[in-house]
């Protein structure tokens, strides 16, 4: 079987990607790069918004006239195979296979025979499997807990994904110790809820620390560099940013969703926190760590919010400084309460809004990246940037960040960085040697260059 996934959505997703290639290639499977090449086409899917729904059903479209012309099999997995929704668009396409985010080790099962398979089962057993870790790459994502305790109006997740399940910090430590085994340098870990670690159901588990304390553990494996995503307002403690200072491995980069600034907002999402609340867990991480990236999610045009919510939502933006945020306008998803019970505002209400706070968002990422000119970052180079003369990476607080090839620093690899010039999106530097000189041979950077200019994506 010649395999190809494509995959939509979040950091779980191309975490639950992996797992299921793993699966494939044990079974005897070859991943290849292109749909042509393949006989098994299975697509990642993500629910939480309308457009990674509609980009699915483009490409199932697609599909289907390759199907019509030779032999293919189409599978789904995924949130959005988990909902009605995708079902119903899985039997309008003709889609073969199948499988909840929970039912990812049935893969082998699902393909047996070429039968169609639903299984959407939530399983405990995903988190007792240990994928193998990435081929010749310095970052891994690392699953610490699967689903969400909380039901905020607008979210399909606590649906498609089930409760909370943490992951035993045993099998954690394996996972850990495969990632080290294979010169993985920088681990994020991934979780709908990273704070609420260890208290599934509302209640604490035996045997498990709480994040603070798993921060601590990971930090104490030999992993060069901590990550994690993302955390919920209502359940972080200030024990998260001491544990962040006192572990040098925790990188500085706090990913905080407030997803808007108006309390009466906030309550008609079921957000559980307050503005305020949420600027004592800002003021508590600067007290522990000055220097944090601050980066965040912000809704625009949820259903209700007037002019004056909005420029609430302005006003917070200014008041923590973000230095970068994913900004979307409200997408109403079938099978959450906002959907049933609110009222949708006009798009372009929604749209004009949104195109404001990027504005604002755009102001905020100039002036912080301005303020790393002149500084040395350490840089995790993953590879060629667009254009091979050059790398590209991202620092310890995930700026996307682009510099020159050196004789000594050709390749992949963590790197001291010399920060030039700055855009909004964007760094550019020169790598030293370890008494801070500039390695030789080094081109020097036009940002305005049309192979350097184009957006990188980031870590």
């Amino acid at each position: 079987m010649k395999a190809h996934l494509i995959t939509y959505g979040c950091q779980m997703n191309e975490y639950d990607t992996h797992l299921v290639q793993s699966q494939l290639v044990s079974f005897g499977a070859a991943i290849v790069d292109t749909v042509d090449e393949a006989d098994f086409v299975l697509i990642n899917t993500c629910a939480v918004r309308g457009k990674p729904v509609e980009k699915v059903r483009s490409v199932l479209g697609t599909l289907r006239k390759t199907k019509a012309q030779r032999p293919l099999v189409v599978g789904m997995m995924g949130c959005l195979a988990q909902l009605d929704e995708g079902q119903q668009m899985a039997r309008k396409f003709g889609v073969d296979v199948l499988l909840g985010p929970g039912s990812l080790l049935d893969i082998g099962k699902a393909l047996e025979g070429n039968e169609r398979f639903w299984g959407l089962a939530f399983k405990d057993e995903l988190h007792d499997h240990i994928p193998p870790p990435p081929t010749g790459k310095l970052q891994a994502h690392l699953t610490i807990m699967r689903g969400c305790d909380h039901h905020c109006t607008y979210c399909i997740v606590p649906t498609t994904r089930g409760p909370q399940v943490s992951r035993h910090p045993d099998d954690i430590r394996r996972e850990l110790d495969t990632l080290l085994s294979a010169g993985v340098q920088e681990v994020t870990l991934l979780g709908q809820n990273v704070n609420a670690y260890g208290v599934d159901g509302g209640a604490r588990l035996g045997g498990y620390p709480s994040f603070a304390g798993l921060l601590r553990l990971v930090g104490q494996s030999g992993i060069r560099r901590i990550k994690f995503t993302t955390s919920h307002p209502m359940n972080f403690t200030e024990d998260v940013a001491a544990a962040m200072a006192e572990t040098p491995a925790v990188c500085e980069f706090v990913h905080l969703p407030v997803q808007s600034g108006s309390n009466r907002v906030l309550r008609r999402m079921a957000r559980e926190y307050t503005r305020e609340k949420y600027l004592t867990h800002i003021a508590e991480i600067r007290r522990h760590l000055p220097d944090a990236v601050l980066a965040t999610d912000i809704i625009v045009g949820f259903p209700g919010e007037t002019e004056e919510d909005f420029q609430e939502t302005l006003s917070l933006y200014d008041e923590v400084g973000y230095d970068s945020a994913y900004m979307f306008a409200y997408s109403a998803r079938p099978g959450t309460p906002s959907y049933k019970h609110f009222e949708d505002l006009p798009r372009e209400v929604k749209t004009e809004r949104l195109s404001r706070l990027i504005a604002r968002q755009k102001e905020w990422s100039a002036r912080k990246n301005a303020e790393k000119v002149g500084t040395v970052q350490e840089v995790l180079l993953r590879g060629d940037a667009h254009d091979p003369a050059f790398l590209e990476g991202h620092t310890r607080g995930n700026h996307p960040t682009v510099v020159p090839k050196a004789i000594g620093a050709a390749g992949a690899g963590i790197y001291a960085v010399r920060i030039e010039h700055a855009t909004p999106h964007m760094m550019y530097g020169r790598i030293l040697d370890a008494q801070g000189r500039e390695l030789p041979e080094q081109p020097r950077l036009d940002p305005a260059s049309a192979a350097l200019s184009a957006p990188l994506a980031m870590a």
